[in-house]
């Protein structure tokens, strides 16, 4: 039987991330989880105060049974820091599945230029981002390098932690809960 892939989508927002995932879904059978399509069905706002680590646990936690049953998984996330791709890569392997990291770099004028688009086309379906909120977060953003790009080790966890396992359920603290047969997530 062939191992499942966990398809990680990296990048910033306005780099088409959500469209990339779409078509690795398409073409790879795979179920695709995007954060931001739940946000307002589940709580009637895009962005509420402490909500979005707890949903991207739930997720998390529905990929990994996903992977285990042999079904390709495709997370828009947009994975943002080195260490949520590590943990999730690392936890793919536990469950038997590999993973694939998917960059889609994206410049600052054509980023603003999408964001905008996307606001006059869907503006209930997102949210405001100014370019403050762009630069901001283009100076928080990790890209990934060859070694993550071409699936080669994990590097271990942050110092404090024991493995990677313990550094995802810090993360997204929903991730940790019992699956449906009963074992721990």
């Amino acid at each position: 039987m062939t191992e499942a892939t966990l398809f990680l989508i990296v990048g910033l927002p306005g780099a088409g991330k959500t469209e990339r995932a779409k078509s690795l879904a398409a073409e790879h059978g795979g179920l695709r989880l995007t954060p931001d399509e739940w946000m307002l069905p589940l709580y009637g706002d895009p962005q509420p105060e402490g909500k979005r680590d707890v949903l991207e646990g739930r997720l998390i936690w529905l990929a990994l049974d996903a992977l285990r049953l042999r079904t390709n998984v495709v997370l828009d996330f947009g994975f943002w820091s080195r260490d949520e791709r590590s943990a999730l890569r690392w936890l793919a392997r536990s469950v038997g599945a590999v993973s694939c990291t998917v960059y889609l770099p994206v410049d600052r004028p054509t980023q603003i230029e999408r964001i905008r688009d996307r606001w006059a086309r869907t503006p209930h379906a997102t949210f405001v981002i100014t370019e403050a909120d762009v630069d901001r977060w283009r100076d928080q953003f990790e890209p990934p390098d060859s070694a993550e790009l071409g699936g080669e080790a994990i590097a271990g966890p942050p110092a404090t932690w024991s493995d990677w396992g313990a550094w995802a359920a810090s993360r997204w603290p929903s991730l940790t809960a019992t699956r449906p047969d009963g074992h721990a997530a």
